[in-house]
């Protein structure tokens, strides 16, 4: 079924509300064991928040929402297709991107694929809402492009805090947070792990929704135009962390041990 031809909620589809302790005996799970990111799933869902509902409503009836889902772009097959990018200008957009992800190893299908271990795309409810959520699952390292984050854990941390300021899903700033105390009680660093997600969110909610862009004429700006017409400031205290870490001789835990980088799969 074509996006624009959905409808807005399909009839199985049940907003259950606010469940923390649901998402508390999921992060339980996940604390026990650091590779079942499966349970940042869970405790995203439990958490969803009937504002991030109402953005995602708003949005897909919006004339640019109703332009996107006219336009029926694949996202994952467009951000894969390195090609289309390829006349885009060595400071654009288009080109940043296909050097972050080919340096990191990314895929967006990768990510897609990911969300689909927890739950199947057979089981999935092919309605607005939906195309909204994997809008936001399939733009996640778009984001780390345009805001500067890093893949490190804690960029992937501060990348939440603005995902959040963003979305409006309070599972994503549970688990920045969450993530962000571990991250200080096992390192023992000084830099200001909290402060630098409280900088995301501030940074986020600053920025224009990034999500809604419509990412085929994004990707061929300059990036640092894009960066000053999107409204996206400069992640001074996440790169001041990284200095100290270095200083302090501390190894930057790997983000393909962090839980954190899946959240955005569910993130409205």
């Amino acid at each position: 079924m074509a996006p624009i031809e959905r409808p807005l909620q399909h009839p199985d589809r049940k907003h259950v509300g606010f469940q923390p302790l649901k998402a508390w005996k999921h992060f339980r799970k996940l604390t026990e064991d650091k590779e079942d990111t499966e349970q940042v799933f869970h405790i995203i869902e439990a958490l969803k928040s009937k504002k991030a509902a109402k953005q995602a409503a708003d949005f897909v009836q919006s004339p640019d929402g109703r332009a996107l889902l006219a336009a029926d772009n694949d996202l994952v097959t467009m951000l894969d297709d390195h090609s289309n990018w390829a006349e885009c200008a060595e400071d654009s957009v288009g080109q940043n991107y296909i050097r972050f992800m080919k340096r990191e190893g990314l895929t967006a299908a990768g990510l897609a694929e990911e969300s689909y271990q927890w739950l199947p795309k057979e089981q999935r409810h092919e309605d607005l809402y939906e195309w909204y959520f994997e809008r936001l699952r399939d733009t996640h390292d778009l984001f780390h492009v345009l805001t500067g984050y890093g893949r490190d854990a804690l960029g992937e941390l501060a990348l939440l805090g603005f995902s959040y300021a963003q979305n409006h899903n309070p599972g994503v700033i549970f688990i920045a947070y969450a993530g962000a105390r571990q991250m200080k009680k096992e390192s023992g660093s000084k830099a200001p792990i909290f402060a630098a997600v409280r900088e995301g969110q501030r940074l986020g909610k600053a920025a224009a929704k990034l999500a809604h862009q419509d990412v085929e004429k994004l990707m061929h700006e300059p990036l640092d135009a894009a960066r000053k017409r999107l409204g996206i400031g400069e992640p001074v205290i996440y790169r001041e962390c990284l200095r100290i870490f270095e200083e302090e001789g501390l190894w930057v835990q790997d983000p393909s041990n962090s839980p954190s980088q899946d959240a955005d799969c569910c993130a409205a």
